[in-house]
């Protein structure tokens, strides 16, 4: 196999030969400059399609207008077609009397009579203009007289009201230029002009291939240990939307003889195969292994200095190319996108991709590996002198993060971090940014998309996101957002939140929810326990496995006051809300832990209570006329939000 990497295992990996590494880690550039190199120059392949069936294809071929658009000389109102010299005396108090043709130019309707001085013919919008005719007078601008005639209160000039046969299209006239990315707009325009078919790059066709034994297709029941296969379904989208034609052929096992037979009937099928997993160089990844099997010159790049994405295996496979992208699906689609939709795009006969940018702000600093291209998803909010880039924690392996984010940050390999109140281009994943309605920063709870979901339902856009109490307070006291949930508890007053508050922040009460600690059912060490009892249990046994919170979440801050000063196994591993607490008990990974009620019991977990606490909103004063957050403290207050509340296991304040 040709790789262009090496083989040979790191110093620390001889116990593991088959453990490979990534030794030769290319720069993005290079690894893009070398991959289109083994591909291009190449012919696109070009087919006759009807215009219902080339919406997104790019022209392969210049279109000239065989027809004149309009192909005769047209009126642009309903009125009467007349010779404007007729009427150059004519005004309010010196009327012009012009007799009327006896014929009326209708749509689709040829005249037959021409129009003779000191006449007029009565003619529609888009009839065509009878001869001796060089004005259109609008009807308004008209009176009767008589049967037959009619009187005219103002002057006419030469073409007016008149579309001149090819004033929008002329024959022989370049329509259209090879490459032009077909619309709506350019269907109509080959429409107007007869054109029923015409010659479009050929879409490429694109194999896609999941890898893994874990993966379970959406409908299917999920076992245990198993995952969704989301890559599947979004790589799939991505190529349709960068002109390829997808052809999802479901997830292969990591099973080196059907997976090689999985991928040489792909590519046999195909003019590219992607595949997603099994590019990381470990003892079960077989996918790259496979591609000095199926075509020269095989392995590109094997490794680039992208984070996330430095998996990413190019390769190309006598003439054909295939990608293997990691398997984590944050990963995989900024490596599609970033490298992968260039060349996808160039076989497709489509221009390069233009993204739209903006400038805005880091609230916080973001730390950066040295030597690799950074990509870094944020979310954008107003704040007083501009948009503001809250970066996304969720990690490469978190899917929403696309969804919920607006667009990315890039953090050149040369920098080790970017420093808060840094002013950075973002790159956005929509053409245009629509800065959210309601902006809530803070501390997370189930219970917040129940108040949110009505002004969902109203039309406004709301934006959450989770930093921890401290977090949100900061960012109110910054003004980048309207409302901060927080749940703070003073030691020195014995109070919540109020005490936090600084000018120019007001408090809204929210609701009062139960923190505790959950367990498993039947596990002896907390069952029958009071909260403290139940933690002494816990310190007491080595095996005894905690999860803790995010440092700055105001749940964090009741667990510290439990432990103390003890940091038992598990302290370090800190989630960021509350389901994560849970679904680590409930999967073993963990003993106990500290969440609210609701979640426990949604989770059917052992529940201890241990401090009702007073889940508030800081709300930035400056902010608070906002019609999106009179909104929101509507529906605080309503009794559809109290009652949706107390279903819940909360209770209102």
């Amino acid at each position: 196999m040709n790789s262009g990497t090496s083989n040979t295992p790191l110093s620390g990996s001889r116990d593991n030969p088959d453990q490979d590494q990534f030794l030769t880690i290319l720069s993005r550039e290079d690894a893009l400059a070398r991959f289109e190199a083994a591909l291009f120059p190449r012919e696109v392949p070009r087919e006759q399609g009807a215009l219902a069936d080339v919406l997104g294809c790019a022209l392969a071929e210049d279109v000239v207008a065989p027809i004149d658009v309009p192909p005769f000389d047209r009126s642009n109102v309903d009125g009467f077609a007349v010779r404007s010299a007729d009427l150059a005396s004519a005004g309010e108090a010196a009327m012009v009397r012009l007799k009327l043709n006896d014929e009326v130019i209708a749509c689709g309707v040829a005249p037959t009579r021409p129009v003779l001085s000191g006449t007029a013919t009565p003619i529609a919008t888009g009839g065509p203009v009878p001869r001796g005719a060089d004005a259109i007078v609008m009807v308004e601008h008209t009176q009767p007289a008589g049967r037959q005639a009619i009187e005219i209160r103002r002057s006419a000039s030469p073409g007016q009201f008149v579309s001149y046969a090819g004033s929008d299209i002329a024959r022989g006239e370049a329509l259209l230029r090879a490459g032009t990315v077909i619309g709506s707009r350019e269907i109509g325009m080959l429409a107007a002009c007869g054109i029923a078919q015409v010659s479009v790059a050929r879409r490429p066709i694109v194999a896609v291939i999941s890898t893994g034994d874990e993966l379970v297709q959406p409908g299917a029941p999920l076992a245990p240990a198993a995952i969704y296969d989301t890559n599947g379904a979004i790589v799939t989208a991505a190529i349709t939307e960068n002109g390829g034609e997808a052809r999802f052929l479901g997830a292969i096992p990591d099973d080196e003889a059907q997976l090689e037979a999985a991928m040489r009937a792909a590519l046999a099928n195909s003019d590219m195969l992607v595949l997603s997993g099994g590019t990381s160089k470990g003892a079960g990844d077989v996918s790259y292994r496979l591609i000095g099997r199926l075509g020269k010159p095989g392995v590109i790049a094997h490794g680039v200095a992208l984070k996330p994405g430095k998996p990413l295996c190019l390769a190309v496979c006598d003439g054909k190319p295939v990608v293997i992208l990691p398997g984590f699906p944050t990963s995989a689609m900024f490596t599609f996108h970033d490298m992968i939709v260039p060349v996808l795009r160039r076989m497709a006969g489509l221009p390069p991709r233009t993204d739209a940018t903006v400038s805005a702000r880091l609230p916080v600093r973001i730390a950066s590996e040295l030597g690799r291209t950074e990509f870094v998803m944020v979310s954008l909010v107003e704040g007083s002198d501009g948009l503001i880039a809250y970066p996304s924690g969720k990690g490469s392996g978190a899917i929403t993060s696309f969804a919920q984010a607006d667009g990315f940050l890039r953090i050149d390999a040369l920098a080790d971090q970017m420093p808060a109140g840094a002013q950075a281009e973002v790159t956005l994943f929509t053409p245009h940014v629509r800065v959210p309605d309601l902006v809530i920063i803070g501390s997370h709870c189930t219970g917040l998309d129940l108040i949110t979901a009505p002004l969902g339902r109203a039309g406004l856009s709301v934006r959450s996101i989770a930093v921890g109490s401290l977090g949100g307070l900061a960012a109110a006291k910054r003004g980048e957002c309207d409302l901060a949930p927080i749940h703070l508890f003073n030691e020195e007053t014995e109070t919540y939140n109020a005490p936090y508050l600084t000018e120019g922040l007001e408090l809204v009460p929210g609701w009062r929810r139960m923190q505790g600690i959950v367990f498993r059912h039947g596990d002896p060490r907390f069952e029958a326990r009071s909260a403290v009892e139940a933690v002494r249990a816990a310190l007491a046994d080595p095996a005894c496995i905690m999860v803790n919170r995010n440092q700055g979440a105001g749940t964090r801050i009741l667990i510290d006051r439990l432990l103390g000063d003890a940091r038992p196994d598990g302290y370090w591993n800190q989630p960021r809300s509350h389901n994560a607490v849970a679904a680590a008990v409930a999967q073993h990974r963990a003993d106990w832990g500290m969440t609210i009620a609701p979640v426990a019991h949604a989770s059917n977990l052992g529940f201890i209570p241990f401090a009702e606490e007073h889940y508030d909103f800081a709300l930035v004063k400056a902010r608070k006329q906002r019609s999106a957050v009179q909104a929101f403290l509507d529906a605080i207050a309503s009794e559809e939000g109290r009652a949706a509340l107390a279903r819940a296991g909360f209770r209102p304040a």
